[in-house]
């Protein structure tokens, strides 16, 4: 028995498990939880977004105003310095989020 014990070192066992525990976890559908590195990746995906989606969009809007009310272009500036401000706040609250 303890050359049973002495081939399988405890990594390698636990790394069985794991991988045991993967097959069987596709296997019935379950969900396998994400490392926990993968919260950093959704903040930065986040950051992303902010930066674009939000001047993108106040711009966009913005346009639209000023061509439906025809106050070109102050609407537009507007909006897309707003949306900027808007942005770089929401990436602030996101910086100050822990990553565990």
């Amino acid at each position: 028995m303890t050359a049973l014990t002495q081939d399988r070192a405890p990594s390698d066992l636990d790394r069985r498990i794991a991988d045991a525990k993967a097959a069987e976890a596709a296997r019935t559908g379950q969900v396998v939880k994400a490392p926990a590195d993968a919260k950093g990746y959704k903040q930065g995906s986040r950051v992303l977004m902010d930066l674009i989606g939000m001047p993108l969009g106040g711009g966009i809007l913005g346009y639209a105003l000023d061509h439906w009310l025809g106050t070109s272009p102050w609407l537009l500036l507007t909006l897309l310095v707003l949306s900027i401000a808007a942005a770089f706040r929401n990436i602030y609250k996101i910086s100050k989020e822990r990553v565990e």
